[in-house]
């Protein structure tokens, strides 16, 4: 079987990670790729990677499944490119893609469906944004870029003064469209889990919870990323809360998005805050969240790749539960300095030889230079993942390594998993 993963982050480099293991699998290519996915996968040289050639390559190499990574090209119509040339793809349609690429449409979607989240209004011009949050005094307030700001379009401000700030933030040349609508909604406070689950639009089969750590800084401070890390399974996320997340938020949001003509066959991220027990939806996303895929298929005991040939064609009912390795998993990112804001490009990663086999390392921002030394060129540059018996000792582990790698100015935090460690 041939298998093509379109994609070039840590998400990505996890997902053939676990696809090459399959025995299933004879052949895995992946585009654009990175540094790491090059020892696993075949990586071609194309033009560019818009839906159109990358069709053009899976039909020319007789790729058998499709499977991509960032919502970019789901937004852009790759799966409804690739329906249409008769090709197998692992990924929802630019219609279910809107669940993510507007924030004011998953609003709808959940305001049609009776899905718990915060209340919230949409607003299109600064004028009306700014009216808003100065006759508000219920602060504080979560201002949203409606489209695509690759995790950075989001902003909780405690008063008036800080909101306009962020408001003409989102609403000006940084986010262009993306910020050309903005959601204002409640503050739900809570502690919040990534629920990912993979579904036909009849059917689905959960991961177990994780969590993500989205702020710079240690006990979560500093800016938002794209996430600092991630952990699983989380002690909160019991069968209960599972059985409650499928009755209110996955059972509604199929039966809403069929009865408006729109399959849903992929993966679904759902971001949750858990409110004295309760779910609630902070967001969904169409595709595997970074960092928590490479938590996640670290523990994942199963081979997924009939799980995603059985979404594609639409059998995920024949399949049974998800199975799991016994502990804990935790994923430490190593960051370039100066991020999720600017940052120096093609600086010589160290330490990686130094690294305990029983550990593994995604690459995300990764290439090799002219003399074939590994370079950082992102801001998230490399994911350090481990298992253990216990979350104290996956998170030990994965820490302990992150710390034998370096570039100049890199920095990760050594409190992934703070959250479960300190409870009884």
């Amino acid at each position: 079987m041939k298998i093509l993963v379109i994609g070039g982050g840590g998400r990505e480099h996890a997902l053939c990670w676990k696809i090459a293991q399959s025995p299933a699998v004879t052949e895995l290519h992946a585009f654009p790729g990175n540094a790491g996915i090059a020892e696993v996968a075949r990586i071609p040289k194309l033009l560019d990677d818009l839906p159109e050639t990358l069709c053009d390559y899976a039909e020319r190499m007789h790729i058998d499944l499709t499977v991509v990574g960032p919502e970019k090209y789901l937004a852009l119509g790759i799966a409804d490119r690739f329906a249409e040339a008769g090709l197998p793809i692992f990924g929802v349609t630019a219609a279910a893609a809107r669940l993510e690429s507007s924030k004011a449409f998953a609003k709808q979607i959940m305001k049609e469906a009776g899905i718990p989240t915060a209340r919230y209004a949409a607003v299109q011009d600064l004028d009306t944004g700014l009216r808003l949050i100065h006759s508000t005094a219920h602060y504080p307030l979560v201002l949203k870029a409606d489209g695509l700001a690759e995790g950075k379009g989001v902003a909780i401000v405690e008063d008036a003064e800080t909101a306009e700030r962020e408001l003409r933030e989102l609403m000006g040349e940084r986010f262009k469209d993306a910020g050309k609508e903005v959601i204002i909604e409640e503050f739900l406070s809570g502690e919040e889990l990534s629920l990912l689950i993979l579904t036909d639009g009849v059917s689905w089969r959960p991961f177990t919870f994780a969590q993500d750590h989205k702020r710079a800084g240690e006990r979560d401070t500093g800016p938002n990323t794209g996430g600092m890390g991630s952990y699983a399974p989380v002690s909160i996320g019991t069968p209960s809360l599972l059985a409650r997340c499928e009755e209110r938020i996955i059972k509604p949001l199929l039966a809403t998005l069929a009865k408006r003509g729109i399959p849903y066959r992929g993966i679904l991220y759902i971001g949750l805050m858990i409110v004295n027990g309760e779910p609630f939806v902070l967001e969904y996303n169409v595709r595997f969240g970074d960092p928590e895929t490479e938590a996640l298929l670290y523990l994942l005991e199963d081979d997924l790749v009939p799980y995603l040939r059985a979404v594609a064609n639409g059998s995920l009912g024949s399949l049974p539960a998800l199975s799991w390795h016994p502990g804990a998993s935790a994923t430490v990112v190593l960051a370039s300095g100066g991020y999720p804001g600017s940052y120096r490009r093609g600086l010589p990663i160290t330490g990686l030889d130094a690294v305990d086999p029983a550990v593994t390392v995604f690459h995300a921002g990764t290439a090799r230079d002219p003399n074939g030394r590994l370079i950082a060129i992102g801001g998230r540059v490399l994911m350090v993942t481990a298992r253990g018996d216990t979350l104290a000792e996956a998170t030990a582990r994965a820490t302990d390594n992150a710390a034998r790698i370096s570039w100049e100015n890199s920095f990760f935090r050594r409190d992934i998993g703070h959250r479960d460690l300190r409870r009884p």
